[in-house]
């Protein structure tokens, strides 16, 4: 069956309008609805990925609507991604996709510069964050659930303080590389000298050799580390999809996207479509990063860069 509606007795009810469902199979689909119910939130309906556009369509109002893939749906996979991409920067509700890293590429060509809420392979915790960020973003004004009213209070209470860090999280890495990028009119002039790519990999190979004596998380920089990444590739001309480069970035996928999103909109990285493969995408440096990482290299000269 295509579409289902869920026992009135497993809900937490709001007088907010319902979350949808889109799942790629039976699994996807309980994952999915344990994050719903865990925000105190009401599942309008749970559809697989085939009905789902048609559904979304004929859906008056929602709160959200709540993507899970565990594998790879296709063309109505693809199709979905595309129309939720769309409708979320429509205003017409907030939406989350969970995935895992083997669909990341697919997933991410179909959404471009989407204000879609992209989890790869997260935790429970993440899951249920993700969700009241997004639809405490969408309505900022309505509260995702009452906390008083619920017998697990200090569960909720703590979700609501998770929820809290993730928005300030989310609002510190749309203006974190912002704020540490010069604009080309003030870089320096003249002729850049040509940087070998062997250069850069031997600074990826020592900040990859941190984590043999330090946990890795003190040195954490994800914008520096796909800098570099696309650096090098540039170099080399190697094309780099999504999915590598949020290997590349040293830190949980779902960060990296984020940082991958911040530094699209801010004129740092650009998205090519792979013209052999409509479901991947490519990443690379804009011409003014570029510049800018090559002047680097070249003023810092035989110090150690790391």
């Amino acid at each position: 069956m295509d579409a289902c509606v869920t026992d009135a007795s497993d809900l937490t009810y709001s007088d907010r309008p319902p979350v949808l469902i889109a799942a790629s199979g039976d699994a996807a689909m309980a994952r999915a609805e344990s994050v719903v119910l865990a925000a105190g939130l009401r599942i309008g309906a749970k559809l697989r990925l085939e009905a789902a556009r048609e559904r979304i369509q004929q859906q008056p109002l929602a709160t959200a609507i709540w993507v899970e893939l565990d594998e790879d749906g296709g063309q109505p996979m693809d199709e979905l991604v595309r129309q939720v991409g769309g409708d979320v920067a429509e205003g017409r509700y907030a939406a989350v996709i969970s995935t895992t890293r083997a669909l990341l590429d697919p997933v991410a060509a179909r959404l471009e510069d989407s204000a879609v809420e992209l989890l790869v392979d997260a935790e429970a915790g993440e899951r249920i964050a993700a969700l009241g960020v997004a639809t405490a973003l969408r309505d900022s004004s309505s509260p995702i659930f009452d906390v008083g009213s619920d017998k697990n209070a200090d569960r909720l209470r703590q979700l609501s303080e998770e929820v809290s860090r993730i928005a300030s999280t989310l609002a510190r890495l749309s203006t974190g590389p912002a704020a540490a990028t010069r604009s080309p009119e003030t870089l320096p002039t003249g002729d850049i000298p040509p940087l070998a790519a062997e250069t850069v990999r031997s600074v990826i190979r020592a900040r990859r050799l941190r984590a043999r004596y330090f946990p890795e998380e003190m040195f954490a920089d994800p914008a520096w580390d796909m800098l570099l990444d696309l650096l090098q590739a540039e170099i080399a001309q190697l094309r780099v999809p999504v999915s590598s480069l949020c290997i590349a970035a040293a830190v949980p996928a779902t960060t990296a996207l984020r940082w991958l999103k911040t530094m699209v909109s801010q004129g740092l990285f650009l998205r090519r479509a792979d013209p052999h493969d409509g479901r991947r995408v490519f990443v690379e440096l804009a011409p003014q990063a570029s510049e800018a990482m090559r002047r680097y290299f070249a003023e810092v000269g035989q110090a150690v860069v790391i």
